[in-house]
């Protein structure tokens, strides 16, 4: 009873605060997604500044597919509704959304200067800061580093060298008596995640970025064939048919049962595999993602979450607040060590304190700094259309609907019909 009192004690003093000072404490909803702890620790976040402020969030899940979150937000907009004061969007999407967004310049204090440049860059649009970069990305390979030195084998540094090695632990695990092991598991479905492994396969063997930075279609060409040629014999050899309807979290869930000898994710995957009931905790190694064979490169997709403010919002200064404490140093530090997610803040990739929670910040440093970046700048409002035509391409050369030559012709001809209408 008397711990009862005391915090209704509390919150009236906070309340009498709030009055005191010409405030109304205020609710604010936030827009996060839930792939893996992704909303459990959203939530801290936003209850640390509830509890500074005086105001509440409401925090709203949102479909993991991003393809399906970007037409729930154009969804929401279209109508102009304010039922979302903050968003969290993909890092592809400024360019799409910026018309209903606030500029956050005035709001910041010039914070944004603490961050990745190029992050920055890629979220001002038309001189307007529409969104806070809150975690950087870029595909990476986690590997069974006790399978492969149990078989005297070591990360592979290209695609061929992968699916050789997959093939071979695969088959002596599956002697062994488990049936279930795969060799390796990635992001299959038709959807924007597809789009990010199969521009890492083309880019990683020379074969360009879909769209170059001067809007010209790139994709049809003998190296991007190859790239998805290789990919193909993966459907029923080393990965799952079911990896065709695999996003994020069906890749990780057969990685960390122990089935499977290499997964492409997001760094967001490390703390999971790492956590007290994970059957692979301990035995799990992180590397770049292979190349496209020797003469290729180490390509991993950029990826990333920004924060913006919505413009139909009833609280902007108080959204804008919540969006500076979310993507700040200390939450950046914090979200990094909980839940390895990336920080967009440079300074903290020499954090002592986060390099120990995860090593492979500091050695993949340059493969973060450097991803690969998706043609959503060179394409801008067209972005959604040049990726679904290529994700819906490549998964049919993937399910064997469509060799690669003749699905790249295809696409060829549908992006430079976009391309003519202007990007």
């Amino acid at each position: 009873m008397f711990r009862s009192r005391g915090f209704q004690w509390i919150l009236g003093g906070l309340a009498v605060s709030l009055l005191a000072g010409g405030l109304q404490a205020k609710t604010i909803t936030i827009s996060c997604g839930a792939v893996g702890a992704e909303k459990q620790i959203c939530e801290e976040g936003t209850r640390a500044w509830s509890e500074k402020t005086g105001h509440e969030v409401k925090v709203v899940s949102t479909p993991n597919s991003a393809t399906e979150r970007l037409s729930l937000y154009q969804q929401l907009f279209a109508a102009r509704s304010g039922d979302v004061d903050v968003f969290q969007i993909d890092v592809v999407w400024p360019g799409m959304l910026a018309s209903h967004l606030v500029d956050l310049s005035g709001y910041t204090g010039g914070a944004e200067d603490n961050h990745f440049e190029a992050l920055v860059k890629n979220n001002t649009v038309d001189g307007s800061l529409v969104a806070m970069p809150w975690f950087t990305d870029a595909g990476v390979l986690y590997y069974r580093k006790d399978l492969l030195e149990k078989y005297g084998l070591e990360a592979p540094d290209t695609w061929q060298q992968l699916t050789s090695t997959a093939k071979t632990v695969m088959d002596k695990e599956r002697e062994a008596g488990n049936d279930r092991f795969w060799g390796y598991v990635w992001q299959g479905r038709a959807y924007e995640g597809l789009t990010c492994n199969a521009l890492e396969w083309v880019s990683s063997f020379n074969g360009g970025t879909i769209v170059n930075s001067e809007g010209e279609v790139t994709i049809n060409n003998d190296r991007a064939a190859e790239a998805l040629a290789l990919a193909s014999t993966w459907i029923g050899g080393i990965s799952p048919r079911s990896v065709l309807n695999y996003t994020e979290e069906e890749a990780r869930g057969v990685f960390q049962s122990g089935n499977a000898l290499y997964m492409r994710n997001w760094p967001y995957a490390w703390s999971l595999a790492q956590s007290e009931d994970s059957p692979v905790k301990g035995k799990v190694g992180v590397v770049a993602l292979p190349r496209g064979g020797d003469d290729g490169q180490h390509a991993g997709t950029l990826g990333g979450w920004q924060l913006a403010v919505s413009k139909y919002s009833d609280n902007v200064d108080e959204a804008a607040d919540l969006v500076n404490f979310l993507t700040s140093y200390e939450e950046q530090k914090r979200r990094a060590i909980q839940g390895s997610y990336n920080p967009t803040i440079p300074d903290l990739y020499q954090d002592e304190e986060v390099l120990s929670a995860v090593p492979f910040f500091g050695e993949l440093f340059e493969t973060f700094k450097n991803g690969v970046p998706r043609p959503s700048s060179a394409t801008g409002d067209q972005y959604g259309r040049v990726s679904n035509a290529f994700f819906n391409a490549t998964h049919e050369v993937l399910a064997g609907k469509a060799e690669p030559e003749q699905a790249l012709n295809k696409l060829d001809a549908q992006l430079k019909r976009l391309g003519r209408r202007g990007w």
